[in-house]
């Protein structure tokens, strides 16, 4: 809990915050999900490949539209969140999911193996974006599209009300130079233009705003965003142990006057962009 110093980012820390808060993330991020799976287009029979799957999504929702001739194959750096991600298929009954560990810099499949690629919220913390796009394309069959969906810039509710206000008490650098920095590519076209410098074509970028709800309290709202928010972290543990009380409370306050009824209502600005792989 950010009431007090967090705790030494881990995989371990970032394993046992996804468990606890498995249910409500879900939540929070669904209209995120089912906008993008609309946007990735997945048609019944295709081979997906779900790219920093985490615990599951969009993959799973991917894997209930390509049906049982398809199949999803979902990848991350964690096995930790993957058993997750497959557990949440088992218990829906998907025997079309599977999960593999690998680092997008070097995709373990041959080339031309997928229909489509999709990835949310993972091509900001690419190490090398152009590296890892063009493994992107490489697996990918001619006439496959890859879709990605990215934050937009830090100045919205959900960021301002949570890490915004840490930052004015910690001071120094929000994220470290050179890190791992989720708004990345909120500036309008920086994906679309590193998905064509891949060597991508028929690139297309769209702005959305979409709901970003949190069923529960503004407490755990503010817990929860502490808990998860990896590239925060050297920010996080600069702050002196007296000064959490008083940013959780400035926290809670600013995160409530997004509540009704029982809910958080946030609204999210994400990008969406795609590029298809031609015939080379």
């Amino acid at each position: 809990m950010c009431a007090s110093n967090p705790a030494p980012w881990s995989s371990s820390y970032r394993l046992v915050a996804s468990e606890k808060w498995k249910a409500k993330s879900a939540v929070l991020g669904s209209a995120v999900t089912e906008a993008f799976v609309e946007y990735s287009k997945p048609l019944a029979n295709m081979r997906v490949l779900d790219l920093a799957s985490g615990t599951g999504e969009p993959g799973i929702s991917l894997a209930e539209r390509v049906g049982p001739g398809g199949s999803v194959t979902a990848v991350d750096q964690s096995l930790e969140l993957l058993a997750i991600a497959s557990e949440r298929a088992r218990n829906k009954g998907l025997s079309n999911f599977t999960i593999q560990q690998a680092d997008a810099h070097r995709l373990p499949f041959p080339d031309q193996s997928f229909d489509l690629t999709a990835c949310r919220f993972g091509v900001m913390f690419f190490s090398d974006v152009n590296l890892a796009l063009t493994e992107v394309r490489r697996v990918l069959k001619p006439g496959a599209r890859a879709c990605f969906a990215a934050w937009g810039p830090m100045e919205q509710p959900y960021w301002q009300s949570t890490m915004k206000l840490v930052h004015q008490r910690a001071g120094g650098n929000m994220i470290e130079a050179g890190g791992a920095d989720p708004f990345r590519f909120g500036t309008t076209g920086s994906l679309s233009n590193a998905l064509s410098a891949a060597g991508f074509h028929d690139v297309e970028e769209t702005h959305r705003n979409l709901p970003w709800t949190w069923p529960g309290e503004a407490e755990e709202v503010f817990e929860y965003a502490c808990a998860v928010a990896a590239p925060f972290r050297p920010m996080l543990e600069r702050v002196a142990v007296e000064d959490w009380p008083a940013i959780r409370d400035e926290a809670i306050a600013a995160i409530k006057r997004y509540r009704i009824a029982d809910e958080i209502r946030f609204r999210a600005d994400v990008i969406f962009a795609s590029g298809e792989r031609i015939n080379e």
